[in-house]
């Protein structure tokens, strides 16, 4: 199985939530472990838990399979 790419992590979550600022870090530059720090917008008035599964289905389901390991930060600008 191909891991992903970060570009491609972060199309996704741009496309899953166009007002979001994306920084991803590979961890263990294996392109198997990352680091997501998504900043948007519109997470104002949003639990933390919603902002970051807003980030998961942004992702489509890809956790656990293409992408194994993502340590998500969401915050607000």
């Amino acid at each position: 199985m191909m891991a992903m790419a970060a570009h491609e992590i972060e199309a996704l979550i741009k496309a899953g939530i166009p007002d979001a600022e994306v920084e991803i870090t590979d961890l263990a530059g294996d392109g198997d472990h990352y680091a997501a720090r998504v900043v948007a917008e519109s997470f104002r008035g949003t639990t933390r838990v919603a902002q970051q599964r807003r980030v998961y289905d942004a992702l489509g389901g890809r956790m656990g399979g293409l992408l194994h390991a993502l340590q998500l930060t969401t915050a607000l600008p």
